[in-house]
């Protein structure tokens, strides 16, 4: 007899289901389908799901950068911000600032 999937995983079914495809195409297609997207404020994968004709998220997702931050990268920040590496929401902050900066100083007109 299958045991009875948890109630509160019961939503994440759908997800476990789905098969990523990724596409191996040109660098301007992908760049263009990118910039498309951007400007749409959507993913890129919802932006090719849109193209196929395929069921889109309504709803916008949160607009948010993300960074994959390993053991090592958080020594290195620590030193560079003068903290500890286990000052991870405090490094955080500092990132949060360095790009604020970034941006103001090079890339809003």
């Amino acid at each position: 007899m299958a045991r009875k999937l948890p109630e509160k995983w019961q939503s994440s079914v759908k997800a476990v289901k789905a098969v990523q495809v990724a596409f191996d195409m040109d660098e301007k297609i992908q760049l263009a389908i990118r910039k498309q997207a951007l400007e749409a404020g959507i993913s890129p994968s919802e932006q090719i799901r849109d193209i196929l004709g395929l069921p889109t998220n309504k709803r916008p997702k949160r607009p948010r950068l993300t960074v994959s931050l390993s053991a090592n990268d958080y020594q290195l920040l620590a030193e560079k911000y003068d903290l500890s590496s286990e000052q991870q929401l405090e490094i955080k902050k500092k990132l949060m600032d360095d790009l604020i900066h970034y941006v103001d100083n090079d890339l809003i007109d």
